[in-house]
């Protein structure tokens, strides 16, 4: 044992290894960096705007902006949140767009074919030793701007015709990934379209986003994020909303009808 005196002509005072050992864990632990805040989890009816072009029109009376992550800035995020709203960074995950000014940093070899929309084709996702990188750096961007949330765009490749040949499994795999990729930064997730998956998915992503679910007879394959808590935004575009308003508000769906554009034109339920 080691003697240690409290000041001079005083006994002696036993102090055992173990103590000091124990008062050094103490001041360690309460110099630990505090834990990240909770991850935003949107609940199922809140109402949202969903812009990806043109002049963003901060305005709109909605709690929740989901926007562009390229073209809006860190300034434009911190002014919506100024405003108590909830912000969403809308990327493509699945598919390459020739505008990006990363674009020249995806190789060849994982472009396929077109996916229906000028200067974009679809990501081969099972090359992940290329893609994890450059979406990890999207996401940081993400982050960097003060985004609450990533909108992961074209999670559904392996149901289209890509010039790949994607698995459910592929598909799976990737969209683990890219929720990964949010949470790691602190970010909510939301599933976009991939109906058939959600089952497997839900527990993986904070939100849904759909697009014309009422249009194809399919928003009772979004019923488990509401079950579970979480929001699905919705949007319809050929639909009149007395097509498709009832129905979402029995499900508790966040629905708008926009026009194919996504300006800033919407109308909701």
């Amino acid at each position: 044992m080691r003697y240690v005196a409290a000041h001079p002509g005083a006994l002696p005072v036993r102090r055992p290894i173990l103590l000091v050992a124990l008062l050094l864990l103490l001041a360690g632990c309460a110099s630990d960096p505090e834990p990240p805040e909770e991850i935003w989890q949107p609940r199922p009816g809140t109402d949202w705007q969903w812009q990806l072009r043109g002049r963003l029109d901060t305005s709109v009376d909605a709690p929740v902006y989901d926007i562009d992550g390229f073209d809006n800035s860190e300034a434009t995020v911190a002014a919506l949140h100024d405003e108590d709203r909830k912000v969403i960074c809308y990327l493509s995950t699945g598919a390459w767009e020739d505008w990006r000014p990363d674009a020249e940093k995806f190789p060849e070899s994982v472009l396929g074919k077109g996916n229906g929309w000028e200067g974009e084709r679809w990501l081969d996702i099972r090359r992940t030793d290329v893609l994890q990188p450059l979406m990890a750096a999207r996401v940081d961007m993400c982050r960097d701007k003060g985004f609450d949330a990533v909108e992961p765009d074209n999670m559904d490749g392996y149901e289209n015709a890509t010039g790949f040949p994607l698995t459910a499994a592929d598909q799976l795999r990737y969209n683990r990934l890219i929720a990964g990729l949010a949470h790691e930064r602190g970010m909510a997730v939301g599933l976009k379209n991939d109906l058939d998956q959600i089952p497997e998915l839900v527990g993986d992503f904070d939100f849904a986003v759909n697009e014309q679910c009422a249009q194809y007879g399919e928003c009772e394959a979004l019923t488990p994020f509401v079950k579970a808590g979480k929001a699905v935004f919705h949007a319809e575009y050929e639909l009149p909303t007395d097509r498709f308003c009832a129905e979402s508000r029995r499900l508790k769906l966040s629905s708008l009808l926009k026009k194919y554009e996504l300006g800033v034109w919407r109308r909701t339920c």
